[in-house]
């Protein structure tokens, strides 16, 4: 049974929202009384020329130019300076730039950045300027009788005249990317009762293939048939069904194959191991945002040129507390025959996750490397905070390639050992292993478990649980689902080169 509240609610906006982004290298044409402009200002070099306040003014109102500071500047045209601290050196910087001015300039739908005199190179300064300032500018607001949030309608980036035709690229590249990562906002951040499994796979097939995509969606037969004995297995209490949502990207002579697998949980309750009923159970329909990114990254690939050939896998179904839901103590059978005993049902992703990888190993054309991304453990949101992921692997070549993405979109990761002496921690005695470790190192027992799935082929494990949301606006890091992990599998794949052997 398939519980629907409003059968007419999009969950994807993001896919029909357009910014126009215009590039001019110079003011001339520009009705600067209908816009707001950026003044990037720094902590210890001249002011803008046009700039009609000291240094000595400034500082009265308490702007001295650090980073993060800003100060609206009303008038005849409308300003808002930056302040840049020693400069802006980095892609992130300048991201994170444009994300304040686009919040102080809130009311406006039309926004002026000037990017002459930057360190950056124009075809980077362009993308991260159109990334900063349209997701800055996101709201999930679907639900609300009353949207607030003014639509940022265009952007004008101003520019060297020899470095348009590379900022050009970067703007085309920056619209991609900020529309793949509000696509998995849009995802994490609907309800689950609006947005079901089944309901995921009914998106997947009618958007992918506009993408470049082929889709194929596997319900509860199809799943049964192939033996997919953790996603059934963490399935067994809901009444909805399950989906395996398979996504293929196939571009002319690839040069390489990867799989990515997502954790779709699309509410995790914790089974019979449930939840306490708290702030962070509430934000549990954020359990979905591996497949939210994968499927997100995946739209990307045709318009971002990737060369490589992608297979993606979304394991997707709810985790919920039934009369025949996985009691503690069961054995579950994972695709390729692994037994796992469940000691603890809110240890649930790694068994979806599982079956996944075990089909991503499988694929006649066998990947290159596979990566998967699940809101995974409360061990990495401890250790890392709410702004770094927890990324393991086995394979020396896979980790840099993600951290290398990880370093050009600003979703940070920190890279933490597969430390196989806590392998043990993981034996049962009823089956080949279990689903949870000890007390501690909780991420890189998860790791581990899943690492047991993946033939040894090189492989990366992102654990996102801690950087899955965000609790207020903070510059380009709208509140609700931050949508991380889409941009980075999207740099990740455009990027990718086939990594040496894992060493066994």
């Amino acid at each position: 049974m398939t519980v629907v509240i409003d059968p007419s609610f999009n969950p994807v906006p993001s896919l029909n929202r357009k910014v126009l982004v215009s590039l001019v290298t110079d003011t001339t044409g520009l009705d600067l009384k209908k816009t707001t402009s950026a003044v990037f200002v720094s902590s210890d070099s001249d002011l803008p020329k046009d700039l009609s306040l000291s240094r000595e003014e400034l500082e009265q109102v308490g702007f001295k130019g650090k980073a993060g500071q800003t100060y609206a500047v009303a008038g005849e045209e409308f300003k808002v300076l930056i302040g840049t601290g020693k400069g802006i050196k980095t892609s992130a910087e300048l991201r994170d730039a444009v994300a304040a001015f686009t919040r102080v300039a809130k009311e406006s739908a039309a926004l002026v950045v000037d990017l002459r005199g930057l360190e950056l190179e124009a075809d980077v300064a362009a993308q991260v300027s159109v990334e900063g300032a349209t997701l800055a500018r996101y709201k999930f607001e679907q639900l609300l009788s009353d949207p607030k949030m003014v639509s940022l309608e265009s952007l004008t980036l101003i520019v060297e005249v020899d470095d348009q035709q590379e900022a050009q690229k970067g703007v085309d590249r920056g619209i991609v990317l900020s529309r793949t990562a509000s696509l998995a906002r849009d995802l994490a951040n609907t309800p689950p009762r609006h947005l079901s499994a089944a309901k995921f796979g009914e998106i997947a097939a009618e958007e992918g293939p506009k993408f470049g995509l082929e889709v194929e969606v596997y319900g509860r037969k199809e799943i049964m048939d192939m033996g997919l004995g953790g996603l059934l297995g963490v399935n067994a209490g809901s009444v909805e069904d399950p989906r395996l949502i398979k996504l293929r990207f196939k571009p002319q002579n690839a040069d390489a194959h990867i799989g990515l697998v997502g954790k779709g949980i699309m509410y995790d309750s914790g089974g019979i191991s449930l939840k306490p009923s708290n702030a962070m159970h509430a934000a549990m329909k954020f359990d979905m945002m591996g497949a939210a990114a994968v499927f997100s990254a995946m739209t990307s690939l045709q318009d971002l040129g990737a060369e490589s050939a992608v297979t993606g896998w979304l394991m997707c179904t709810d985790n919920m507390p039934s009369g025949s839901a996985t009691k503690l103590g069961d054995v579950l059978t994972i695709r390729g025959g692994k037994t796992v005993e469940v000691k603890n049902t809110d240890a649930e992703g790694r068994l979806v996750l599982a079956d996944g990888l075990v089909l991503a190993t499988e694929e006649d054309n066998k990947p290159d490397a596979i990566v998967d991304i699940a809101t995974l453990t409360g061990a990495a949101m401890a250790a890392l905070g709410d702004r770094n992921a927890a990324m393991l692997a086995n394979n020396d070549d896979v980790a840099k390639q993600l951290l290398d993405a990880a370093d050009a979109t600003d979703e940070t990761c920190w890279r933490l050992p597969l430390d196989k002496r806590y392998r043990k921690q993981l034996d049962s005695e009823v089956a080949d292993l279990q689903n949870i470790g000890g007390q501690y190192a909780g991420a890189i027992t998860a790791a581990l478990f899943l690492n047991e799935f993946v033939d040894d082929i090189p492989w990366g494990h992102l654990d996102i649980a801690g950087t899955m949301m965000s609790e207020r606006d903070d510059l380009w890091r709208s509140v609700g689902s931050t949508g991380f992990g889409a941009r980075l599998l999207s740099e990740f794949v455009c990027d990718f080169k086939k990594p040496a052997a894992t060493k066994k």
